[in-house]
């Protein structure tokens, strides 16, 4: 259900044309095609499992064009349900501040977001086992890669940028299982029977934070130095730059991460500036076009093959359904409550209607009847996409993985976190973030200056509150609250107010009390029954 299969095809959008690079993947067998002639043209050509060694050129790139498309970054924004959303959504839902209208037919929705997925761990095990499988096919392909390109046939530039591209996608993987499951096994040899690697324990989670920082750094060196969309849709130096940004964030090592987003600041990459504080936002711009410089790494979709799924259905509720004549169901799979919205000043352009969020929706249908739509708790319009709910069916909106405004405040707060004091590098990092979300006509230069004027814990807890509102509807906040090991206790009553606690032991925003347990999801029952040597996490059945 998290993953999509995906094809090689031209996509053209209002910012740009834009090569596809992308190789069909079938998610049952995870069969990698050649990769597609010019970054345009698809060929079908030598067809390689991860389970072949590669003897040509061509089989190594079949194999590193089929990561951009299967593991985490495929299970992580695919959109393949109308009733639930990728897995990424669940790690919000834990903080009882998201919820699914559905959890009542998706039910670890609602174990998640009320702490009780321990008593539940067969139904909340099933819904990972897509991402634990799947993430290890990638590792699998990677490892092949990293350790068979050196004795095939091609210039030594194409060799290594292949190598860093298999590097970046192990460390994406590796990162993305270690968040969700602790410790995990850790393997970094090719194997040619798959079945060969299942009786493996587990490695502490350092040891594969170690393998991740190492594949990241090997990435940025070896990576070109060109931004995302101007490498034909395929990772660079400051898509692996950020990423080990961001990895060092996670791991609180914060010296580290202040040295790493340097490489993301002096890129060329930008925030994206507002035209107007209304649909010509920067929003807005975020919300509906491609290849903006803000974006440092997404994953992409397109109207042919790689459609967005359901994700333009997110933008509402169930209420919708009927009105469109393009999608016949619409879900609030992942909603905040009202309550998380106090988050924001009443002058934040983010929660004024029509930015990230919206109550009512009015539009004209293909017979020329008005049709309307409200709700009292608040949509995600980030997830709406006009040309799929209104005319095609068929969304194409890119999913952001990183933008530059992370980078922003990722060295705003590993500068102070680092060097102990509120430097005015650091405050202008935050102000700019600020600054392009206020309404009343600040600049960055005065937010920054009210900003030197906080203590150290004031400006780091004001970068953690400033993540909650610039990726609300990315699913950034649980890995947050698990680096921090703190709880964003948003104000009832009063806007702008949030106050910090200790994860564990605090409780969330539907009632529910932090364990020590719900740090770690529970690995899939399947994986326990073919790895013996895979013990279970703490807390949940083990069959």
């Amino acid at each position: 259900m998290c993953a999509l299969a995906k094809g090689c095809t031209l996509k053209r959008t209002k910012a740009m044309k834009k090569k596809l690079y992308i190789a069909a993947i079938a998610c049952a067998c995870l069969v990698g095609f050649s990769s597609c002639e010019s970054w345009l043209d698809e060929e079908n050509r030598t067809t390689k499992t991860d389970e072949v060694f590669p003897t040509l050129q061509s089989d190594v790139e079949s194999m590193v064009t089929s990561l951009y498309r299967t593991g985490a970054p495929s299970e992580l924004s695919g959109a393949g349900s109308a009733y639930m959303g990728p897995c990424s959504t669940l790690g919000g839902m834990l903080t009882g501040y998201f919820s699914n209208e559905y959890e009542g037919q998706e039910r670890t929705c609602a174990y998640a977001r009320t702490l009780t997925r321990q008593e539940n761990t067969n139904t909340v095990s099933e819904s990972f086992s897509s991402l634990y499988t799947n993430s290890y096919k990638a590792i699998r392909i990677a490892n092949t890669v990293i350790q068979r390109a050196g004795n095939i046939t091609m210039s030594e530039e194409t060799r290594n940028e292949l190598i860093a591209q298999a590097k970046f996608f192990r460390a994406f993987n590796y990162f993305t299982l270690v968040k969700y499951f602790g410790d995990v096994p850790l393997i970094t040899e090719p194997y040619a029977d798959a079945t060969a690697e299942l009786q493996i324990a587990k490695s502490p989670a350092t040891a594969v934070y170690a393998v991740i920082e190492q594949d990241l750094k090997d990435a940025v060196n070896a990576l070109p130095t060109k931004k995302f969309y101007e490498n034909g849709n395929k990772v660079g130096k400051y898509a692996a730059a950020m990423l080990l940004t961001s990895v060092y964030m996670q791991e609180c090592k914060y010296s580290d991460a202040a040295n790493s987003v340097k490489t993301v600041l002096n890129s060329g990459h930008a925030l994206t500036a507002n035209g107007d504080l209304a649909m010509n936002s920067a929003f807005n711009k975020l919300r509906s076009t491609d290849g903006l410089d803000e974006v440092i790494y997404a994953y992409e979709y397109n109207a042919t093959i790689s459609t967005s799924g359901w994700w333009p259905t997110y933008a509402f509720s169930g209420t919708a359904e009927g009105i469109f004549d393009t999608f016949s169901l619409s879900r609030r799979v992942y909603g905040p409550s009202t309550r998380f919205l106090n988050i924001y000043d009443a002058n934040d352009l983010r929660v004024k209607p029509n930015q990230f969020f919206h109550w009512d929706f009015t539009f004209t249908n293909k017979k020329g009847v008005v049709k309307n739509w409200h709700s009292t708790e608040p949509g995600c319009w980030y997830y709406y996409d006009e040309e799929a709910m209104m005319k095609t069916g068929q969304g194409t909106k890119d999913f952001n993985f990183f933008r530059y405004s992370e980078a922003l405040l990722d060295a705003a707060e590993a500068i102070v976190q680092a060097g102990g004091a509120v430097t005015d590098e650091a405050a202008g990092y935050l102000a700019q973030v600020q600054a392009r979300a206020n309404t009343e006509g600040k600049t960055a230069e005065q937010i920054k200056t009210a900003l030197m004027g906080l203590s150290k814990d004031d400006f780091i807890h004001a970068c953690w509150t400033e993540r909650l509102r610039e990726f609300p509807l990315e699913f950034k906040i649980w890995d947050d609250c698990l680096r921090t090991k703190m709880f964003p206790n948003v104000s009832e009553t009063t806007k702008g107010k949030v106050d910090y606690v200790n994860l564990v032991g605090a409780t969330n925003g539907s009632g529910a009390t932090f364990k020590t347990t719900d740090l770690v999801w529970p690995f899939p029952l399947t994986e326990l029954q073919r790895n013996k040597l895979l013990e279970q996490n703490d807390g949940y059945a083990k069959e």
